[in-house]
């Protein structure tokens, strides 16, 4: 069905032989002649100005009922992507394409010059719109929680029979770091860490939630060895009457630590420790036989601790007496030592690696790829 000598009922032109579509007898201003329909016709509908809730600590955008990490340097390219989400085109306009031309007004204000084009009734039209764009600084849920000290676990970093080194205590929190920076990819904006505590006894670490530091505890004892257990502490009551707990994990590691040597007195001499991951095990110095704690000692022997692979010295080695035995020089009076000779000597080496303590005179094998260290 087509229009033949139909007028506009606006201006009462004649109208243009034109096919009559359903949407034309639902919308009045369809009818229209071209000119009264752009008369009044806005290819955009823009707001006069929008405002965007930004945090000032983390740099977080709040959309709809939640903050959103964005990771931007700046607010030109969030500025942008807010307009974008704001402005209306016409469902008449066909073949729409925009620009916009960001304007830094002020520190908190960017005015939009957005252009847009597009074809209405086979005709090509074009707007500018200009919208100012507010960055109200504000702070997040998630900064106002760790500015006020919130957190539902602690880790306990200890260890069995001593204090936790520095090394440790240094990858310990790597470990919690790189695990909340996992789950902040993710986008869980409650993944954070409160407070970090350096103690005389080792280390406390304030996190998040109860789930994030039950996972952390675990990622720290598969990697250093040990074990952790964990229990409540009631701190208050919420505002429907529940009562609310912090978790403690109580990580305690090993006694020994990887590249020790400790004498378990059992008359085959020293061991130095390779690893403490499940069960202690090592290596004998005096013949390079491995070394396992059994069921009976638990995750660890009893033991005298003699030093650390850190405190041998190079010294020369002097001689290769048979398969059980070698000769080095003592590195402090430069005597000529008769040793046990491990299976892992190298009989043409010139140097090799040896602790002294009071247990003797022990060849170090070299470090491997099996060490936990």
């Amino acid at each position: 069905m087509s229009r033949s000598g139909e007028f506009c009922p606006r201006c009462g032109d004649e109208m243009p032989d034109q096919p009559i579509r359903e949407d034309d007898l639902r919308d009045p201003d369809r009818v229209l002649c071209d000119d009264c329909y752009f008369d009044e016709f806005d290819l955009v509908d823009a707001p006069e100005r929008i405002e965007v809730r930004v945090c000032a600590q983390c740099g977080a955008v709040h959309r709809g009922n939640r903050w959103v990490d964005v990771g931007a340097e700046d607010y030109t390219d969030v500025a942008v992507d807010e307009v974008a989400e704001a402005l209306g085109v016409h469902v008449d306009a066909e073949s729409v394409a925009w620009q916009v031309a960001p304007e830094q007004v002020d520190e908190n204000t960017i005015r939009m010059h957005a252009e847009f084009s597009g074809v209405v009734r086979g005709t090509a039209v074009t707007e500018e719109v200009v919208v100012p764009v507010k960055i109200a600084r504000q702070t997040c849920t998630r900064c106002g929680k760790i500015a006020g000290g919130s957190y539902a676990a602690v880790i306990q970093l200890r260890a069995d029979e001593r204090t936790p080194t520095g090394d440790e205590q240094s990858r310990a929190r790597e470990i919690a770091e790189d695990y909340v920076a996992e789950r902040e990819a993710t986008g869980d904006r409650d993944a954070f860490i409160t407070e970090v505590n350096e103690r005389p006894e080792g280390l406390d670490m304030k996190i998040s939630t109860t789930k994030m530091g039950q996972g952390i505890a675990r990622q720290i004892t598969e990697e250093l060895g040990g074990s952790f257990s964990d229990y409540e502490t009631l701190v208050t009551e919420d505002e429907d009457g529940e009562e609310v707990y912090r978790v403690t994990y109580a990580v305690r590691l090993p006694r020994y630590r990887p590249g020790e040597v400790i004498d378990p007195e059992d008359g085959d001499g020293p061991i130095l420790v390779r690893s403490v991951r499940g069960n202690l095990k090592g290596t004998r110095l005096a013949t390079g036989e491995g070394f396992e704690a059994s069921f009976e000692d638990g995750d660890a022997p009893d033991a005298r601790r003699l030093g650390t692979r850190e405190d041998a010295e190079q010294t020369t080695l002097v001689a290769v007496e048979d398969e059980h035995a070698c000769q080095v020089l003592d590195p402090e009076t430069y005597e000529s030592k008769t040793v046990p000779r491990p299976d892992s000597l190298d009989p043409d080496a010139d140097e090799v690696p040896v602790l002294k303590s009071r247990a003797g005179l022990h060849v170090l094998p070299e470090e491997s790829e099996d060490d936990d260290a």
